[in-house]
């Protein structure tokens, strides 16, 4: 009988409490849920333990519970009221946008200082149709972890504007020297050889292979680089 009636206590309680959820959860807004900044994804963690140990275990005080959530939501409501009328502590609880390309060129210490790899930033630039570095004037991580493209101005999409243009394909590049690697059966796949990039990178004045973050190649045979201590100074700088 004990069972039965601890079975019918966590039914309840997951019956009463995922409404209250609900409307705590609307409540706070799309923003929490569509961008997930630093501190809504704390106050999800918290939300999940609370009511995760409410519905696991009878004997914490239901109404507690229902307390601790409306709580909870109350502080993420007026802190984002606080961080939307007040900048400054805005930017305090949340990360300043990072650039991580410019000009086409990969800024190494940025991409390092923000804990991304170079696979991750490559597949955010997939992931934004973009499949050329050098065709990217700026990209940006945002607050939220997404990468922002803006594309070098004649590298934009094809618009309706543009009637009786035909839009060319755009180019795809490929790896060809990772973190100073170089990558040869990349160089095969495109019928060239190591003899062929070196000449490319002597034509372009680069001696050290150590040197070069990130090389790409695309099937026009253009070679593009991005150097470990590429510096780039944007002026004026981006913030929220």
């Amino acid at each position: 009988m004990d069972l039965v009636r601890e079975l019918a206590i966590v039914l309840g309680r997951i019956v009463t409490i995922i409404p209250l959820l609900l409307i705590i959860t609307l409540m706070m807004g799309r923003r929490s849920i569509g961008e997930l900044p630093v501190f809504d994804f704390l106050v999800i963690l918290i939300l999940g333990a609370v009511v995760g140990a409410d519905i696991a275990d009878p004997k914490i005080e239901h109404i507690h519970t229902a307390v601790a959530i409306i709580l909870i939501g109350a502080l993420q409501f007026f802190i984002s009221k606080w961080a939307i009328t007040y900048r400054k502590f805005g930017r305090l609880i949340t990360f300043e946008p990072t650039i991580v390309i410019k000009d086409g060129q990969l800024l190494r210490e940025n991409i390092k200082r923000e804990r991304y790899s170079l696979d991750n930033i490559l597949q955010m630039l997939r992931e934004n149709d973009t499949f050329d570095v050098s065709e990217v004037q700026l990209g940006i991580i945002e607050s939220n972890g997404k990468l922002t493209v803006y594309k070098q101005p004649n590298k934009g999409a094809v618009t309706a504007e543009d009637l009786g243009i035909k839009k060319t394909a755009e180019s795809i590049s490929y790896p060809v020297i990772i973190e100073g690697k170089i990558y040869t059966e990349v160089l095969k796949d495109l019928k060239l050889n190591e003899t062929w990039l070196r000449k490319e990178l002597a034509r372009k004045e680069v001696s050290n292979i150590e040197q070069i973050f990130y090389a790409s190649v695309n099937k026009n045979k253009k070679l593009h680089i991005s150097f470990h201590n590429q510096i780039h100074s944007v002026k004026p700088d981006i913030f929220h």
